[in-house]
């Protein structure tokens, strides 16, 4: 197996709980490491894999797991997983893993997942969407679908995200959350291939030529999988399209990092807004 074979590709470090007296990666350990790159694959199919599996009426249960050592992996090592879906039977889904070490190919191995009845536990076939998911990803296919609309058309999906994250998650008061301006904004959601929004933000008309971006909510089951990025970009195309040639945002503090490298700078100082820090980040258009 080579690095190019994987679409989905996880990286870790080796951590010093995972090594033996001899500093080298404890054999049980590199099973687990291809278990977390399993839910990365997941979060790839922009996937909250529990809300899924409800919505797709079933659960999938490893049946086999083998492991085939070439190398070992060290202490302070950086690891990439690679993760593929090779084959879908009637009622199982072969994925197969590979652990690389740079270049140096260390372990593979490969899981065999039945979907079953959580009820009875017993087998049943691979729903269609499900196995046009994992024949899409593997065939490069996009995961996501970026809808853009006013609030009457997208604002339920929207607020359910935004109260998720922004109310549930980080205890912002709901009547602080939502405001006036959601009537007037240009919205966007990303939805999966199984119609569940898991992404949202909104575009303002700060001033005549100039748009703001707010309200970025990303499903934290899926977080970390570039998808904050694809929402984005496309409210930045949108503000683009509309003739704007300056776009703004009142990022969290936390958060400058992800629209620093998104090409957006900092400009101003750091100040509260309800009970977080924030900071305004400009990009020209």
């Amino acid at each position: 197996m080579q690095r190019q074979n994987f679409r989905c590709m996880h990286r870790l470090r080796v951590r010093w709980a995972e090594v033996d007296m001899q500093k080298i990666v404890f054999n049980a350990h590199y099973l687990m490491y291809i278990d977390t790159a399993m839910s990365e694959y997941w979060r790839a199919l922009a996937l909250p894999y529990e809300a899924s599996m409800h919505i797709l009426g079933g659960e999938m249960y490893v049946k086999k797991a083998t492991v085939e050592y070439h190398a070992s992996a060290k202490l302070d090592d950086t690891l990439d997983v690679g993760m593929r879906c090779a084959r879908i039977g009637n009622s199982s889904c072969l994925f197969e893993a590979a652990i690389f070490c740079g270049d140096r190919l260390l372990v593979t191995g490969e899981l065999v997942y039945v979907f079953a009845d959580p009820a009875t536990q017993t087998s049943t076939p691979v729903p269609a969407a499900l196995r046009a998911m994992l024949e899409g990803y593997e065939a490069g296919a996009e995961m996501v679908e970026v809808r853009t609309g006013d609030w009457n058309t997208l604002g339920r999906d929207a607020a359910r995200l935004r109260t998720a994250v922004f109310v549930r998650e980080q205890g912002i008061p709901a009547d602080v959350e939502a405001d006036a301006l959601d009537a007037s904004a240009r919205h966007a959601v990303l939805y999966n291939r199984l119609g569940q929004p898991v992404a949202t933000g909104r575009l303002l008309q700060q001033a005549p030529g100039v748009s703001r971006i707010g309200r970025m909510a990303v499903d934290r089951s899926v977080r970390g999988a570039q998808w904050g990025r694809v929402l984005l970009a496309a409210l930045v195309d949108a503000a683009r399209a509309r003739g704007d040639t300056q776009v703004q945002l009142h990022a969290q503090c936390s958060a400058q990092g992800f629209y620093e490298r998104a090409g957006f700078t900092v400009a101003g100082a750091p100040y509260e807004e309800a009970g977080l820090a924030h900071v305004l980040m400009t990009q020209a258009l």
